[in-house]
């Protein structure tokens, strides 16, 4: 299995960086992954709405140019699904079941994800209904994936 992880912006806190090196290392037994940084754009904290889609337009101009035709797009959203672990971990079995071995999660930048992402998302993934930065969703999501993997092939560490 292959996943790909689209997040806009950089990772800047040391914690951070060494939580996602650590469940990107456990995760290489699992599957191959790869981790895709696109470019957020400054935005001030007074945008008009019509400038934050012109913002969440343009990232998802670099989003869409790195998402292949062959993946299954699981869209990081606030008002996507919410699941459990082990529901997680029964999507990413029951996708591999279904002959999608190229699995992409998109995280957004601080503004959301723009139309053309959205539109182009298979499946809308909620963590919560909470906000929280991009930078930390990459260290959960992979947590999560780790998670999901653990729990597919029967092995200790959910509990």
């Amino acid at each position: 299995m292959n996943i790909d992880i689209i997040s806009v912006g950089k990772v800047k806190g040391k914690y951070i960086k060494l939580g996602i090196a650590e469940f990107s290392k456990r995760l290489s037994a699992h599957c191959k992954l790869n981790i895709i940084e696109v470019d957020d754009l400054s935005a001030a904290e007074n945008l008009s709405d019509s400038e934050k889609e012109i913002v969440k337009d343009k990232e998802a101009e670099k989003i869409m140019s790195k998402i292949k035709d062959n993946h299954y797009v699981i869209t990081l959203e606030i008002l996507g699904n919410q699941l459990t672990s082990e529901k997680l971990a029964a999507k990413i079995e029951n996708l591999t079941v279904q002959g999608h071995s190229n699995i992409c999660f998109v995280i957004g930048g601080s503004l959301g994800l723009g139309k053309s992402v959205l539109d182009r998302s298979d499946y809308a993934l909620s963590f919560s209904k909470f906000t929280f930065p991009h930078q930390l969703m990459r260290l959960i999501l992979l947590e999560q994936i780790y998670r999901s993997f653990r729990i597919i092939n029967n092995l200790p560490y959910h509990k």
